[in-house]
């Protein structure tokens, strides 16, 4: 009879230990026993991604953080150093790096601006805003670089003294600053990361250059070095300025997204079982990651409403794998006519 008690006792404090752990929010993603109901296990392992999932992109959003404060920081120094040596190829650098800057923070604003839902003005969001801040930055440059070519070639036909031992000592300062932003982010996982990474690493090329073509300097006493590093940078930035132009302009204009091969997709479509054919097809992208199709799919024959919402999700399915994140979906009959102008079948 003690031993009855007793292990209903035990029982009793294991079922009070349970419903208090229940009653905790804190503790909802803790397991409360090996043995305990397999869902509850799925729930733990939720939590633990979404956690994991959370400090990843904390870890993402403050290493471009440091990015854009180290490069901006240094932009300054740059320029006060430029004007100091009177080195040119300091100064085209510092327009550089002031880009880079630019673009730095104007991804990481709109990264989180890009997370707003949609509004009734913005419907599709704000994740085009990121194009925005990629003209911004490219007219910045253009201008940049205008000024710096209208100080540079002068110099190539009258070469003016610049202090070379100032120049060696700003070029390891940016070796050193860039190439730590490089170690920070160049381990990141995510696409803004790399990205980020790659262009301090371009930093980090320029000012080894500059740190060569001041020891050359210093050895040969010849200055007209500083105004052929400095349109060798300019031309540099010019050509990814107009690079990164090619790429923007056809999303802004709606573009088909040259990753998305649109014959394989009306291919895939007319592969589905009910479909007779295709047509209305648009393909475009809102920031080069999120894309967008619209498209009439014909039916050989009336379906009812459970039918038509299994169909759609196999057409979905499809789209999902050729990189299509939002679909619309109309149907329609053999003897429909479409009024869409230049509606034609796939």
């Amino acid at each position: 009879m003690f031993g009855l008690l007793k292990t209903k006792t035990h029982r009793d404090k294991n079922i009070q230990k349970i419903r208090k752990n229940l009653s905790n929010p804190s503790n909802q993603c803790i397991p409360l026993k090996r043995n305990i109901d397999m869902a509850h296990n799925h729930k733990h392992n939720h939590c633990h991604s979404h956690n994991h999932s959370h400090n990843h992109l904390h870890g993402e959003k403050s290493n471009i953080a440091l990015a854009f404060f180290l490069n901006l920081s240094f932009t300054f120094i740059e320029l006060a150093g430029g004007f100091l040596t009177n080195s040119i190829a300091i100064i085209s650098d510092a327009v550089h790096d002031f880009g880079d800057s630019l673009s730095l923070g104007l991804a990481w604003y709109f990264q989180k601006l890009s997370k707003k839902k949609s509004t009734k003005q913005y419907s599709y969001g704000y994740k085009r805003f990121s194009l925005l801040g990629a003209i911004i930055n490219s007219v910045v440059l253009i201008v940049g670089s205008i000024y710096i070519l209208s100080e540079a070639i002068p110099r190539l036909f009258s070469p003016q003294e610049t202090n070379a031992k100032g120049m060696f000592l700003l070029a390891i300062l940016g070796v050193v600053v860039n190439g730590y932003a490089v170690l920070r982010t160049r381990k990141g996982k995510s696409i803004n990361e790399r990205v980020v990474s790659l262009h301090l690493l371009e930093d980090v090329l320029g000012w080894a250059a500059v740190l060569v073509g001041s020891v050359v300097m210093y050895f040969t006493g010849l200055t007209i070095i500083d105004p052929i590093l400095s349109l060798g940078i300019a031309g540099f930035v010019l050509y990814n300025v107009f690079k990164n132009i090619r790429l923007i302009l056809p999303i802004l204009l709606q573009g088909t997204p040259t990753e998305i091969e649109q014959e394989q997709i009306i291919k895939k479509l007319n592969e589905i079982k009910n479909i007779a054919n295709i047509h209305d097809l648009h393909i475009w992208s809102l920031d080069e990651e999120y894309n967008v199709l619209t498209v009439h799919v014909v039916l050989n024959e009336i379906f009812s409403m459970e039918k038509l919402v299994e169909l759609k999700n196999q057409i979905r399915t499809v789209l999902k794998k050729e990189n299509i994140q939002h679909a619309t979906i109309e149907f329609e009959m053999l003897d429909e006519e479409c009024g869409f102008e230049n509606c034609v079948e796939k």
